[in-house]
C-alpha cells in the first residue's frame, strides 16, 4: 500500500498538471460513471493529501475522495488519452485547445478502494477520522502522544494506526524506530515524551524528503552504499533503508541478522541489538 509521502506527491502531480483546466471526466470501468458524468467539463480547483487519503476538489461540485489501498494506482501520460485498456476507475484530461501553449495530460485511476465523490462536510469527516499527518503542516502531534502515552499497545501497532498517525506505512514504521533504536514491542505509554519528539520530527524529515525524490531513503550518510562501499539496494519499493524487507541480512550499523516476524498482519522488520528493549 502507498505510504503518505506516495499521496502527498500525487496531490501535487494532479495539482501541476490539472489545476484550473476544465477537464474531460469519464469511467471506462463503469463503476464511477454517475460522478464522471458530473464532473466532465468542471475544473479542477484543488487538491488534499491526508494520510493516504488524496482528495481532488472540483468546486460546489464537492471532492473526489481516493483510497488507493492494496493495489491502486493513480498514473499519467501526455498526449491526447489513448482507447481504454483494462480497468480504468476514473480517467482525467485536458481539454484540446484551451491551453494551447501547454501540453495534454490525462490521468487514469486504477483498482482503488475508495473513488467517490462527496460533499464537503463528508471530506471533513473522513479527516476528522485520522490522526495527524507529519506532512500536513497544521498538525499536531500532541493529539498522537496523548494517545501514545496511554497506550499498553506496542509503538509498532501505534504507528501503523491511522487513527493516531496517518500516512506511516510499514516502510516508514521499520525505520523510524530503527533510527531511533526503539524495540518495536514497547508498549506506547513507555516511550518518553522525548523519544516521541524524536521519532515526530524524523518522520516529518524523512516524509518530506520522500516526497521530493518519489520514493523512500532513510539511511544516514555514514550508511550510504558509497560510504560504506557497499552495493546499492535493489527492490521494488526503491531507496536504501536499514531493515525494511533485509530480513537475516546483517545490519548496517552493528552487523547483526536483521529480525522479521508478523504483527497485526504485516510484516515487522527490526534489528535485535541495535534495537533492544
Amino acid at each position: 500500500m502507498p505510504e503518505g509521502h506516495t499521496i502527498h506527491r500525487l496531490a501535487r502531480d494532479v495539482a501541476d498538471r490539472f489545476a484550473g483546466h476544465p477537464l474531460d471526466a469519464s469511467s471506462p470501468q463503469g463503476k464511477f460513471a454517475d460522478g464522471a458524468a458530473l464532473l466532465d467539463g468542471a475544473a479542477l480547483t484543488a487538491t488534499e493529501a491526508h494520510g493516504k487519503h488524496l482528495f481532488l476538489g472540483f468546486g460546489p461540485l464537492g471532492w473526489v475522495h481516493i483510497h488507493l489501498g492494496l493495489y491502486g494506482t493513480l498514473r499519467f501520460g501526455e498526449g491526447p488519452p489513448p482507447a481504454p485498456v483494462g480497468q480504468i476507475r476514473l480517467r482525467l484530461a485536458t481539454r484540446p485547445g484551451v491551453h494551447p501553449e501547454g501540453p495534454l495530460h490525462y490521468a487514469e485511476l486504477r483498482g482503488p478502494t475508495r473513488c467517490e465523490l462527496l460533499t464537503a462536510p463528508e471530506k471533513q469527516a473522513i479527516s476528522d477520522r485520522l490522526g495527524p499527518d507529519p506532512l500536513r503542516a497544521a498538525s499536531d502531534p500532541e493529539a498522537a502522544w496523548a494517545r501514545i502515552s496511554r497506550s499498553r499497545t506496542s509503538i509498532a501497532a501505534l504507528l501503523m494506526d491511522q487513527k493516531i498517525v496517518a500516512g506511516v506505512g510499514n516502510v516508514y514504521r521499520a525505520e523510524v524506530l530503527f533510527r531511533h533504536g526503539i524495540d518495536p514491542y514497547r508498549a506506547g505509554r513507555d516511550l518518553t515524551r522525548a523519544e516521541w519528539e524524536a521519532v515526530w520530527s524524523d518522520l516529518v524529515t524523512l516524509m518530506t524528503d520522500g516526497v521530493r525524490k518519489n520514493r523512500i531513503d532513510t539511511v544516514r550518510d555514514e550508511h550510504t552504499p558509497e560510504a560504506m562501499g557497499r552495493p546499492p539496494r535493489v527492490d521494488d519499493h526503491g531507496g536504501e533503508v536499514y531493515v525494511y524487507r533485509r530480513a537475516a541480512q546483517p545490519c548496517l550499523v552493528c552487523g547483526s541478522p536483521v529480525a522479521t516476524a508478523e504483527l497485526a498482519a504485516r510484516n515487522l522488520f527490526w534489528c535485535p541489538t541495535c534495537q533492544r528493549r
